[in-house]
């Protein structure tokens, strides 16, 4: 099998590394029947929810949620009413009006001791509408309204409480049991801890009994499936990532076959017009490679020897450069060897990393430089070509 039919055989099996579904392909099913015969296993095509296109994993599948299993037996329905009456903040409160406030206030707790929760929450507003600056007035009207199972309310009472107090464990405590009422158990826990971390009582320890099981529940279940998500991202950038190097390998491969095609229209092995002035000639074994020496030695022109790879990224910056070397100073003989293809010629030369140019002049090397240095590689060039 000749070079260019190789080249073309190593392009198809990189793109069904990259793409194992093409073998698929009706047109391949001799190809893949081979493989199977073989033993190799040929992996099947996955096909889109969004019109018939293959995917080699299934990273365009939406993540589906499941339900967390919580215990809700003492959750209400939301209450709708219209919001209660909320004080004035910014008025001044005069002694008469603390003192009425104080009276109403007590004639609710009253009312709470005889099961009168509707009136309580009557004498309660009356007391906030004559000192809207008490903090404790709103955390003990936004109770009354749990007891109602009315926990909106409380909520907005709470909320009340703890503009004018941001220390009120009672408002914390008011809202956390609220927001259990609803359902809200991450949020309901929160506000339970700080309340009992300011002043703790055995009613909050109890309901946090309940709470805490489900709130526990809800941030698991949570972790789990952002670590999916992250995990799903994180395999979408490796796959694109992939995706990217398989290409541009292609794209360098394309360029390598057009470099060699150009590289073997010289016809006669023994001319020095096969050394191909301003171009690079192509060495694909050491038995061309010393044909290519021989040549320039008889010519006394200096051949500079490039070792390279295509799995390189030195190479593929430096590779360029050397072309344009080549075209810059055409008395010297600019030789590229591929240290996979022509294993043989790497062999004989030592080639232990890559990029390498060897300096080679009436058949003996002269000089070397390893490594993608530009400039280093010109000064040489300059110094021997001469």
């Amino acid at each position: 099998m000749d070079n260019e039919k190789i080249q073309d055989l190593k392009q198809f099996v990189e793109l069904c590394k990259t793409n194992p579904s093409i073998l698929q392909n009706p047109s391949l099913s001799f190809f893949k029947n081979f493989l199977e015969s073989l033993g190799a296993r040929v992996p099947p095509s996955v096909k889109s929810e969004k019109g018939g296109g293959e995917h080699s994993d299934e990273l365009d599948e939406d993540i589906i949620e499941s339900d967390v299993e919580l215990d809700n037996t003492d959750t209400v329905e939301p209450d709708n009413d219209p919001p209660q009456k909320m004080g004035d903040y910014s008025g001044e409160v005069t002694e008469e009006n603390r003192d009425a406030a104080q009276a109403s206030k007590a004639k609710a707790l009253d009312a709470i001791s005889e099961g009168k929760l509707n009136e309580a929450i009557n004498h309660l507003t009356e007391a906030i509408l004559l000192n809207p600056n008490s903090a404790i007035l709103y955390a003990t009207r936004g109770s009354v309204f749990n007891k109602l199972k009315k926990p909106n309310a409380a909520i907005r009472d709470a909320d009340a409480a703890l503009k004018i107090n941001s220390d009120s464990a009672k408002a914390y405590k008011v809202r956390g049991m609220a927001r259990a009422m609803l359902g809200l158990w991450k949020e309901a826990a929160s506000d339970l801890h700080v309340a009992s971390t300011i002043d703790f009582d055995e009613e909050i320890a109890e309901i946090l009994i309940k709470v805490e099981p489900n709130a526990r529940k809800i941030e698991e279940h949570c972790r789990k499936y952002e670590r999916l998500r992250q995990e799903k991202k994180q395999r979408k950038i490796e796959r694109e990532r992939q995706r990217r190097q398989a290409e541009a390998k292609a794209a360098y491969e394309k360029d390598e076959k057009k470099e060699q095609q150009s590289q073997h229209k010289a016809s006669d092995p023994d001319s020095a017009s096969v050394l191909n002035g301003g171009k690079i000639i192509g060495i694909h074994s050491v038995s061309e490679l010393e044909t290519k020496l021989n040549v320039a030695s008889r010519a006394s022109r200096l051949a500079i020897l490039y070792f390279t790879a295509t799995w390189c990224g030195p190479c593929r910056f430096i590779s360029p450069v050397f072309t344009s070397l080549a075209e810059k100073y055409p008395k010297a003989a600019f030789l590229k060897a591929d240290i996979d293809e022509a294993r043989d010629a790497a062999s004989r030369w030592n080639v232990s990393s890559v990029p390498a140019f060897f300096f080679i002049k009436n058949g003996k090397e002269v000089d070397r430089v390893v490594g993608a240095d530009k400039n280093l590689l010109e000064k040489k060039i300059v110094q021997y070509a001469g």
